[in-house]
């Protein structure tokens, strides 16, 4: 092979020789890269030849093992059954291996062989997967140090999967990674990744962290830093956690210098494979654990970590893995629990201690998930620390449960775990001298024999008394109390120790720093078998705070009613002004061709009166004088301004003005003689002679004309509310009426609706108009219980109707 013809460096990526091109093969230093490369190829052929000696020779000792033959004889069975296979004896060496081991290997180049069986052949299969796995074993297996065992895994493995740099990470029980081996990164670079602290996310922490491990296409895909990150930006990794028993030392990561497509079943085992390996270099570097299938023993981990769970005030567990014959983690032994440990279903520790974590505590994998806790504390080394956690222990089938603290961590290979089951009687305790600090309640307890009594501290608080001070008996009761409440607490006494009954009683304490307090006491006797009484049991509450609100609801309700009277009468005599100048209902006004009637509604709320108004009233001059108002407000105030308003309209109104003239001095008297209300109002002037109608408006819905079975309102003219200026100028409009039509003036309170706008109600009050009775007073009547107000505002409603 040529000097342009090797293999790319790994650590470099540059060809051997490369920077000679174009030197002389004859020159001396063509001559000298020729011979560096003739040494290179003969160390690597001499490198696999001594790992194909090896697999040979293990070989050769399963023959003899097998066979009951010498070594001699061994060789020779190898050779002849190689020649009849038509293998070579590496080959059949690898076979006989897989054969006889049947452990992870083997079964990743059955895997193998049967996935490519159909793209190669079958020597082409063994020799690249039994041969490549068994040759990485071999090599693993004879090296010093794991940087050797990352060589011999990327040379003889990973580089035909079209990997190009491997690292071996080492976890530390704090959860920190460091950097064990590495082959394809450049020495500086491993040398700043030589070390990462707990918590960082990297790919080799993801990991470490999920069980399956993490396969990712490319490093441009997601952020998480880690070595080769910029000498592969697009290249794809795998990072697998190294674990065996149970417990994972490490994480096998393996780059790629392109993105990495979806891999196969078989080339995922082959990888995992390869990560078990490391995991049993990485655990005979940091100290075998315990044996597949080992009956337990105390490790030197163990003993240490007994000693230490002694020394502890809380119940503690040291826990060792138990590990079934295939090597495989399925229980933890407890292997030691410490003085201070309480089992939640009350047994003796030597029922526990010994014994399996899920025969012992069965209910550990289910809801809590203890077992699984403790299963990822020792397969990673990071410590987990739950508060409230339940713990359930089944005695007799019949399941018994205790709320702890929870704390596991381990130490080697072995597992602390320290739960501080809670006393619920302490807790409740607790919190019964909490409710009765905040209730302000203090408990007392009376010998009638020996009179002895007992108060706890919150009863000498109440009384304003040192807790070094003689409790008082409830015979001296009276004493310490108002002399008013002497009668009362007579009565309490006599029922609770001559009655024999419960009894209560709220008096006035008299303490002794002048602080009279309203206290509740509830007391009941203990009775001996012949019914006499024996001890008087009981509490006293301080209810000032109670008493006090007491007094002052009493007082507003007392206020509330005086003002409730007060608004009841005020309303009461509202109705009655409105009522006496504009009844709800009045009878029709006839006049020749023309026919009138009102209808006016009550706000449903009595608070709610307003100062809505109409007048039809007959001038001097033979004109009809029709208006409807409405001033803002509700109330006597709003209906004693409608009064003053309606009034002043019809003695304007005599004069002879137009609707226009007489709005503007109706402007002037709402702004000056009225408190600066302000008002609504539509009026008109019917000239029965010419049938005309002459109206205006200040800030009013306009009149409603109906005729031939069709509604409209009045063509709009300009007018603005009465009272918001000092004068203000209002346009008239004539309308020519003819027979049989009907003219509709109203206030809001007909049409209004909180949920709809004006336009929308006016709508719906002209298609109510347009189907008109016979009668103007049952067209009225329509109207009003087809109207869909709901603002509980008072309405008026005039109709006016030609003949």
């Amino acid at each position: 092979m040529s000097i342009s013809e090797q293999p790319q460096d790994p650590a470099d990526g540059k060809l051997p020789g490369a920077e000679l091109a174009g030197v002389s093969p004859e020159s001396p230093v063509g001559r000298l890269a020729a011979t560096v490369d003739r040494l290179s190829r003969e160390v690597s052929r001499a490198q696999a030849e001594a790992e194909g000696r090896a697999l040979i020779e293990l070989a050769k000792g399963i023959l003899v093992e097998r066979l009951g033959c010498g070594p001699a004889q061994a060789a020779r069975q190898l050779t002849e059954l190689s020649e009849q296979a038509q293998m070579t004896p590496l080959e059949f060496a690898v076979d006989v291996i897989n054969q006889a081991a049947r452990d992870r290997m083997s079964e990743v180049t059955d895997a193998f062989l049967a996935a490519t069986a159909a793209a190669e052949s079958e020597e082409q299969a063994a020799e690249s997967a039994a041969v490549r796995l068994r040759a990485a074993e071999s090599g693993a297996l004879a090296a010093d140090d794991t940087q050797a065992v990352a060589d011999a895994l990327l040379e003889q493995a990973l580089r035909p999967l079209g990997a190009v740099a491997v690292a071996i990470w080492s976890a530390g029980s704090d959860g920190s990674l460091a950097l064990a081996g590495s082959a394809g990164f450049s020495p500086a670079e491993a040398l700043r990744w030589r070390y990462v602290p707990p918590d960082v996310a990297t790919v080799a922490r993801r990991g470490l962290t999920e069980r399956d491990g993490q396969w990712i296409r490319s490093l441009a895909e997601t952020g998480l830093p880690t070595l080769g990150r910029q000498r592969y930006p697009e290249g794809g990794r795998a990072a697998l956690p190294a674990g065996t028993g149970g417990r994972v030392h490490g994480v096998l990561e393996i780059a790629w210098p392109d993105p990495l497509q979806r891999q196969p079943p078989q080339v995922v085992r082959q990888v995992e494979a390869l990560a078990e390996l490391c995991a049993h270099t990485l655990e005979t570097a940091t100290g075998a654990g315990p044996g597949a299938g080992a009956e337990p023993r105390v490790l030197p981990d163990a003993a240490e970590l007994m000693d230490l769970a002694d020394g502890l005030h809380d119940p503690a567990l040291v826990l060792v893995p138990h590990l079934d014959g295939s090597g495989n983690l399925v229980d933890f032994r407890i292997q030691h629990v410490n003085d201070r440990f309480l089992d939640p279903a009350g047994r003796p520790r030597a029922v526990v201690g010994g014994a399996l974590l899920l025969q012992a505590y069965p209910m550990a994998a289910g809801e809590s998930e203890l077992f699984q806790r403790v299963e990822r504390v020792y397969a990673t080394g990071e410590p987990f620390r739950a508060r409230r956690m339940n713990l359930t222990a089944l005695v007799d089938q019949v399941p018994l449960s205790a709320v702890a603290d929870i704390s596991i961590s381990r130490h080697g290979s072995a597992v602390l775990l320290i739960w501080r089951i809670e006393d619920e009687t302490a807790r409740l305790a607790s919190l019964l001298q909490h409710a009765q600090r905040l209730g302000r309640i203090g408990g007392f307890e009376e010998n009638l024999l020996t009179g002895e009594i007992t108060w706890n501290g919150q009863l000498f608080d109440l009384y304003g008394r040192p807790q070094s001070s003689t409790p008082v008996p409830l015979e001296q009761l009276p004493a310490h109390a108002h002399p008013d409440d002497a009668v009362t607490i007579g009565r309490f006494v006599r029922t609770l120790l001559h009655r024999r009954r419960p009894a209560s009683a709220a008096f006035r304490l008299a303490r002794p720093d002048g602080v009279t307090r309203h206290i509740r006491v509830v007391a009941e006797p203990v009775l001996d078998t012949d019914g006499r009484p024996l001890l008087v049991r009981g509490a006293y509450q301080d209810i000032s705070a109670q008493h006090w609100t007491e007094v002052a609801l009493a007082a507003t309700r007392d206020q509330l009613a005086h003002t409730e009277q007060q608004a009841h009468e005020r309303n009461r005599l509202t109705l009655q002004l409105q009522h006496a100048i504009m009844p709800p209902a009045q009878g029709p006004l006839k006049l020749d061709g023309l026919q009138v009637a009102v209808r006016y509604r009550p706000a449903e709320t009595e608070q709610l009166v307003g100062g809505d108004w109409y007048d039809v009233v007959v001038l001097p001059n033979k004109l009809v004088l029709l208006c409807v108002g409405d001033v803002a407000g509700h109330g006597i105030e709003a209906a004693t301004s409608m009064v003053v308003l309606r009034n002043a309209l019809r003695g304007l109104a005599v004069t002879g003005a137009g609707p226009g003239q007489l709005l503007s001095w109706l402007n002037i008297v709402a702004h000056h003689l009225t408190g600066a209300v302000t008002a609504t109002a539509v009026c008109g002037l019917y000239d029965p002679a010419r049938r005309t109608l002459t109206w205006a408006r200040a800030g009013h819905l306009p009149p409603v004309l109906v005729r031939d079975r069709q509604a409209a309102p009045l063509p709009l003219v300009k007018g603005l509310l009465l009272g918001a200026v000092p004068e203000a100028v209002y346009e008239e409009a004539e309308m020519q009426l003819a027979a049989e039509d009907t003219l509709l003036m109203y206030t809001d309170g007909l049409i209004e609706r909180r949920d709809r706008s004006v336009e929308e109600s006016l709508a719906h009050l002209l298609t109510t108009a347009r189907n008109a009775p016979s009668t103007l007073d049952q067209q009225l009547d329509r109207l009003l219980t087809y109207s869909r107000s709901d603002t509980d505002d008072d309405t008026c409603l005039v109709g006016v109707r030609l003949a």
